[in-house]
């Protein structure tokens, strides 16, 4: 499955020291390294006093392996430190004493580290399935609509931050979000899991992207007011593909204004943009909704405000507009990974929330024909 969620990454947040497995040389090191002792005492006429090198082996494999292989370690040490034509140092009975002492210290550790590994995977793996559960992954086709996306989350370690994305089939089409929320990272999450459960809802159930917009906004509103001290407030952006028509309406809550990728040409679309979620005006003062029509082979892109502020070296903006010129891909998932790779070029490290969903409704050319003039408001495009 191709999705947002497969994305997650910057290539840096899962090393050794971050949870992931050790890497092969640091298995092989201990191996190595008793390995080189030997050879080069045997192949050596003057005896080397290596022997407080191999003292160094049961340490080295406890980093790495479980009990039972740095116990094996550990003793092949204990053996060699005692066969004659080995010679390695000529070690006296308190040094060898010394080294069984080291090798029991670092079959517990590896036995303490062992355990601690394995409960740290379990937390990893139930966080992980929490985090899925509030942001699933986003499926490669939802109705007529191909999706692919990418979404980083700031905080290291972390699958959801404080952007949100979600993509459903409604009643009468595919409806989006993608949005934004005050704060990142873990202190926002349950902010985002509380928007999607209200849009998932909405989805279903209101007629229009007003109302959907309208149903977010008392969600944030209720939360908020739980604690009299605390201010919630989101940014979105909401999309919807009717079944019926070859448009995609538009809504907008104070959120950057999504992008049109027609050919080689990037337009970005005059959605007007409302009031943010939370201020609990949505209802008073409804966001305007901007509906343009579609051409075969057309892509939408929403995105945060992560991307287009991400900065290089000098502290310039990432040219998202410019860029994109670049990338034709026609197949989503190429087009977002390959502007993935131009943001880390350019910035080097992302250090906000960032989200990009890209769309590619399915319009076929007797479609595009028979739906006739343009659509909409501000469907000069």
């Amino acid at each position: 499955m191709t999705g947002a969620l497969s994305r997650r990454r910057d290539g840096e947040e899962r090393t050794w020291l971050r949870g992931a497995p050790p890497p092969r040389w640091a298995r092989w090191l201990p191996v190595a390294l008793l390995v080189a002792l030997c050879v080069a005492q045997l192949l050596t006429d003057e005896k080397l006093d290596l022997g407080f090198l191999l003292g160094a082996i049961p340490p080295l494999a406890a980093l790495t392996y479980g009990p039972a292989a740095t116990a094996l370690l550990g003793g092949i040490v204990i053996v060699l430190l005692n066969v004659p034509f080995m010679d390695l140092g000529r070690p006296g009975n308190s040094d060898v004493l010394t080294v069984a002492f080291v090798a029991l210290l670092s079959v517990l550790i590896g036995w303490v580290r062992s355990r601690r590994d394995d409960q740290l995977v379990t937390v990893r793996t139930v966080a992980e399935a929490a985090q899925f559960a509030v942001l699933p992954p986003l499926r490669d086709r939802v109705g007529t609509v191909r999706c692919s996306g990418l979404y980083r989350a700031a905080e290291r370690g972390t699958l959801v931050g404080g952007d949100l994305f979600d993509v459903r089939r409604g009643p009468s089409g595919v409806r989006a979000v993608i949005g934004d929320v005050q704060g990142h990272g873990l202190s926002a999450v349950g902010t985002v899991a509380g928007l999607l459960g209200a849009f998932r809802e909405a989805v279903l159930d209101q007629a229009d992207l007003v109302g959907v917009a309208a149903r977010l906004d008392r969600r944030l509103v209720v939360d908020a007011a739980e604690d009299e001290h605390h201010e919630l407030f989101a940014t979105a952006l909401f999309l919807e593909f009717p079944d019926d028509s070859t448009v995609v309406r538009a809504v907008s809550c104070g959120h950057p204004r999504p992008l049109l990728l027609r050919g080689r040409e990037v337009i970005e679309l005059p959605v007007p943009s409302g009031a943010p979620l939370g201020l609990g005006i949505a209802g008073l003062a409804p966001p305007e909704q901007l509906t343009v029509r579609l051409r075969p082979g057309d892509r939408l892109l929403g995105l945060t405000d992560g991307l287009i502020e991400a900065r290089d070296s000098s502290g310039a903006f990432y040219p998202l507009a410019e860029r994109l010129v670049r990338f034709s891909a026609d197949d989503p998932a190429e087009l977002t990974d390959a502007l993935w790779r131009d943001v880390v070029r350019f910035a080097g490290t992302v250090r906000d929330d960032l989200t990009l969903l890209v769309f590619a409704p399915e319009i076929g050319a007797a479609e595009d024909s028979a739906i006739g003039p343009a659509v909409g408001p501000a469907d000069e495009h």
